[in-house]
C-alpha cells in the first residue's frame, strides 16, 4: 500500500519528467500557482481526491502511479508482530498468506482449496491491507516480502506450525518417491557452522526457485513437496542428563 506522502513524490517526479511546470498544471486544475505549491509542499495533507484530480490533469493513470510507487517501496525480510498475529488468526487468511509466499495464482489457491472466488478476493484484500501483498487488477498481485523473508522466530506463525505443523509432518515415513529424511550429528568449527548455515539457505531458495519455475508444467507434472532445513546447536532431550557436568560445551573463547 503506498502512502499519500510516496504518491505526491511519485507525482513530482512525473512533472519533472513531463516538463510540467507548477503555474501550467495550475492553470489546468483552474487554481492559483500558489495553492498549488502549498498542496506539494503539505504532502501528507493531500488528500487521494487531490491526487487522482492532478492525475487525470497529467493524463497519468492512478493505479498505475500508484504501482510505480509500490514497486519502489523496501521488501519486507519479515512481518511485524501484530501482521503475524492478524495472519495466523484466521486460518483461511493464513493458507492464502502460504499460497502467495509460494507464488500461486489466484486461479490455482481456488481449484485447489475450498475457497470460493469471493472468499479469497476477500483474503487477498486483507492480505494487501496488512501490506504483505500489492493486489492488482484480475486478483493479481505483488509480494512485498524479499527473497530471504523468513517468518519470526519466536512469533506467532511459528508458533503455531511447532503445535500443529510439526508433529503431523515428522509422523510421515519419509520413504515415499523421492523424500529423506536424515538427522546428522557432530561438532564442528564456529566459523565451518556459519559456511554450512549459508549453503543449507541457499539450497531452499534453490527449491522456492524452482517451484517458481515449474508453475509451467501441467498439473500432472508435479507434486507437493514441503522442504525443511534446520541447524542449531543442541542435544536430544533424552540424552541431557546423561551428559556429565564438567563435560561443558566450548565456550566462545574455545575453552
Amino acid at each position: 500500500m503506498s502512502t499519500t506522502a510516496d504518491l505526491v513524490t511519485a507525482l513530482k517526479a512525473e512533472l519533472k519528467a513531463a516538463g510540467l511546470t507548477y503555474a501550467a498544471l495550475a492553470e489546468r486544475l483552474g487554481m492559483a500557482e500558489s495553492s498549488v505549491k502549498r498542496m506539494f509542499s503539505a504532502a501528507g495533507g493531500m488528500s487521494l481526491s487531490r491526487v487522482d484530480a492532478i492525475c487525470r490533469a497529467m493524463n497519468l493513470d492512478f493505479a498505475e502511479l500508484a504501482r510505480r510507487v509500490a514497486d519502489t517501496q523496501p521488501l519486507l525480510a519479515e512481518l511485524s508482530l501484530e501482521q503475524e498475529k492478524s495472519v495466523v488468526a484466521d486460518r483461511k487468511l493464513l493458507l492464502v498468506a502460504i499460497c502467495c509466499l509460494s507464488q500461486w495464482s489466484f486461479e490455482q489457491i481456488v481449484a485447489t482449496y475450498d475457497i470460493g472466488e469471493a472468499e479469497c478476493v476477500r483474503q487477498l484484500v486483507r492480505l494487501d491491507r496488512l501490506g504483505i501483498i500489492d493486489l492488482r487488477p484480475l486478483n493479481r498481485y505483488r509480494l512485498r516480502v524479499a527473497k530471504t523473508f523468513r517468518w519470526r522466530p519466536h512469533g506467532p506463525v511459528m508458533e503455531y506450525f511447532r503445535k500443529e505443523v510439526l508433529d503431523d509432518y515428522f509422523a510421515g515415513g519419509f520413504d515415499g518417491e523421492s523424500e529423506l529424511l536424515m538427522v546428522v550429528h557432530g561438532q564442528i568449527g564456529r566459523g565451518l557452522a556459519s559456511s554450512f548455515r549459508e549453503r543449507l539457505a541457499r539450497i531452499g531458495q534453490d527449491f522456492s526457485n524452482q517451484h517458481i519455475a515449474d508453475q509451467k508444467l501441467p498439473d500432472g507434472a508435479r507434486r507437493p513437496y514441503t522442504l525443511v532445513i534446520g541447524m542449531r546447536s543442541w542435544l536430544l532431550a533424552a540424552f541431557r542428563d546423561l551428559k556429565r557436568p564438567e563435560a561443558a560445551w566450548p565456550d566462545a573463547s574455545g575453552r
